[in-house]
Formats: structure tokens, C-alpha cells, sequence
């Protein structure tokens, strides 16, 4: 019964494709786990922007959507019969295919990276060896699209817009990837199937996650600044200042091709939580051995939801950086902690088993951190945060 429950959407995915012919069954089998893909994740889309909402307004002391159903539970109904309704503006000066297409081609690159994540136990649409390699292709085309949307507008605020989203992008996708590449180190594949299951042990009943070692938790932390900048999302969100850029890159969209900006960016979130529960969090395993019983597909999905709000939290409480903050804190901090990182996990995977490396590798970390955070406050003359009231 357990079993059953557990590869309920497998077995249900095999008695569908059973009632078409032999040679129709892989494309059909392919077909229908895309389509429960497009269909959950815009779903998740509208309950995480209910709960961003409500989450929000209560930490700014007001009520958030309370009108449109009970709560607003319907609230991201009704935002979506407004972006449908509402009149297409495209400028006259504006290239209007490539206009078209920017917002598509985002909103496709960032369901493309759902294919290869394991969401549950035999839970992923193709499960490639280098299922990474293929997420982080995928990943890259964003900049594309958003510097078609920008170009493609003919508008001065969307150019400037679009430069400083891609520059940030390409500036943190090189510390994503790099805070990948210690767990590539440690699995020894780039199949994300193949990483889930080097994590899927316990000892005493917990589990080998990543997260759970020195080199984890700093290639984590550092994961997660990367990510809240590849999505955009506070305090990294120079592409979209109003204060400056009116909206960025999309401030000559309106209508349902807004909207997808909107979808894929948040799209993005939920893809980009769930690769950094793939590779630091344990994917679809349980976080103690007692609870394997649960469903695996349970527990992938309750880590991203985790993930999102944490990304809310973040952009109810942190302040938005300067460009010039966002970009040296990359360079000058980020990276050369990820290339850090890089080393410690070699002497971690070289010392052997014993309590030696816990303790060599945490100070190696520590002191790096230390060191090169007094050393960029020295430089840039850094201190305690002083508040000056008008008299």
C-alpha cells in the first residue's frame, strides 16, 4: 500500500499510456508527464502568489487580498482574467516578432529545466547523465529572452533595464554553477537521479544530505545567493527598480505577454528551489530514515514549498542593494569563496572518514569568510549602519 501511494502517478502515468498502441506509447508517455507539468507548477504559480500576498501584507500590517473569494483565495483568478482582458500596447518603433517572442521563449526555458529534476522516486521526464549540464543550457537561454525584451522595445528604460539584468545574470549564473560543482565532485555524476541517491542513506536515522557537511552548507549558501539573483527576486532585484527603470526590461509590456513575465519568473523560483533540493537538500528523500514511509514526491514538494518561503520572507524584510553593491559582492566575495569552496571539498574528499576533516574544513571556511569580509569592509569603509532623523 505504501509502495503504491508512493508511485501513484507512475502507476496512474502506465494505466493510461496501456490503452494506446505499442508504438505510440513512449511519445504518449512523454506527453503526459509534460502536461502534468504545465499543469502543476502554473498552479503552484498562483497559490505562491496568494500566500506571497497575504504573506506580505501581514508583515506590513495590512490584510492583502481579502474581496475576491474567501481570504482572496480567487484573487489569482481574477489577476488572470484581467491579463487576458486587458489591450496588447506594442510601440510602434518596436520589433514586433522579437517582441512576441521574448516573453515565450522565457516562459518555455524555464519549464524546460522541470524535465530533468527528479520530482519523486522514478519521478522525472528523461533522466539523462548529464542532467545538470542540460539544466543549466536550459538556464542560460533566460538572458536571451530577456535581452530581446529589451532590445525588441525600442525603449531606453528597457535597454538599460535589460544590460543590468543580464549583466547581473551571467555575474551570479558563474557563481551557480560553480557552488554546483562540489556536489558533482562528491556524486561523481552529473545525473541528478545519481546525486538524489547518493544522499538517500542514514546513519542513526539521519540522512547524508549534502547540506550536512562544511563544503555543503558554504556551496549551499552561496547556491542560494546565486539563485535569489538568477530569479530576480529581493534584495536582488535591480532589473525590475522602479525608482530608476519604471519596470526594467518589460516596461513596454502589457496584457497577457506582462503576465508571462510574471509566470516565468516565478516558474523559474519553483524550478531553480528544486534544484538546489535536488542537489543539497536530498531530493525527494525523507529527512529522517522513520519517515520513509511518506511518500517520496511529498517530500520534494514540501522542500520547495520551504524554499518559496524563504523567498518571501527575504523580500518582506531585506532592502534593495545598489548595482554596484550587487556586482562586487559577486566578484569580489561570492566567487572566490566558491573557488574556496572548490579546495575544500578536495582535502574534505581526500582526508578520509574521522572527525580531522570536520574540523580542518569548517576552519578553512570560516577564516575565508572572516578574513575577506573585514578586508572588503576595510576597503569600502564599512561600519555600523548610523540613522539620522530630520530635526
Amino acid at each position: 500500500m505504501i509502495d503504491s501511494l508512493d508511485q501513484i502517478f507512475v502507476l496512474l502515468q502506465h494505466w493510461l499510456v496501456n490503452f494506446l498502441p505499442a508504438s505510440w506509447q513512449g511519445a504518449a508517455s512523454v506527453l503526459i508527464n509534460a502536461a502534468a507539468i504545465v499543469c502543476v507548477f502554473p498552479a503552484l504559480f498562483a497559490v505562491a502568489v496568494w500566500l506571497e500576498r497575504k504573506g506580505l501584507g501581514r508583515m506590513q500590517n495590512r490584510l492583502g487580498p481579502n474581496r475576491v473569494g474567501p481570504y482572496g483565495l480567487l484573487q489569482p483568478i481574477a489577476d488572470g482574467i484581467k491579463s487576458l482582458t486587458k489591450e496588447d500596447i506594442v510601440p510602434l518603433s518596436a520589433d514586433a516578432a522579437v517582441h512576441f517572442l521574448a516573453p515565450v521563449l522565457l516562459v518555455v526555458t524555464a519549464f524546460m529545466g522541470f524535465a530533468v529534476l527528479p520530482m519523486g522516486r522514478n519521478m522525472v521526464l528523461v533522466d539523462l547523465d548529464a542532467g545538470l549540464l542540460f539544466y543549466f543550457a536550459m538556464g542560460a537561454s533566460t538572458e536571451l529572452a530577456v535581452f530581446m525584451a529589451g532590445w525588441s522595445s525600442r525603449n531606453k528604460y528597457s535597454l538599460l533595464g535589460a544590460m543590468r539584468a543580464v549583466a547581473q545574470m551571467i555575474s551570479y549564473e558563474v557563481v551557480l554553477l560553480l557552488s554546483s560543482v562540489v556536489v558533482v565532485m562528491m556524486a561523481g555524476s552529473l545525473s541528478l537521479t545519481k546525486i538524489v541517491e547518493a544522499q538517500n542513506h542514514y546513519t542513526w536515522g539521519f540522512p547524508h544530505w549534502y547540506i550536512f557537511t562544511p563544503w555543503g552548507l558554504a556551496g549551499f549558501v552561496m547556491y542560494a545567493i546565486a539563485a535569489t539573483a538568477e530569479t530576480n527576486r529581493s534584495p536582488f532585484d535591480l532589473p525590475e527598480g522602479e525608482s530608476e527603470l519604471v519596470a526594467g526590461y518589460h516596461t513596454e509590456y502589457s496584457g497577457f505577454k506582462f503576465a508571462l513575465f510574471f509566470l516565468g519568473e516565478y516558474v523559474a523560483m519553483f524550478s531553480i528551489s528544486g534544484l538546489g533540493t535536488t542537489l543539497f537538500l536530498g531530493g525527494w528523500s525523507a529527512p529522517f530514515s522513520f519517515l520513509t514511509s511518506v511518500p517520496s514526491w511529498i517530500w520534494f514538494f514540501s522542500k520547495l514549498m520551504l524554499s518559496i518561503f524563504v523567498f518571501i520572507w527575504m523580500r518582506g524584510t531585506l532592502p534593495r542593494l545598489r548595482q554596484d553593491q550587487l556586482m562586487n559582492f559577486a566578484w569580489k566575495f561570492v566567487l572566490p569563496m566558491c573557488l574556496l569552496n572548490l579546495m575544500v571539498a578536495a582535502v574534505w574528499r581526500f582526508m578520509g572518514d574521522g572527525w580531522l576533516r570536520w574540523v580542518v574544513c569548517s576552519a578553512i571556511l570560516l577564516l575565508a569568510y572572516a578574513a575577506m569580509g573585514w578586508g572588503e569592509m576595510r576597503r569600502g569603509k564599512i561600519g555600523p549602519r548610523s540613522y539620522r532623523y530630520a530635526e
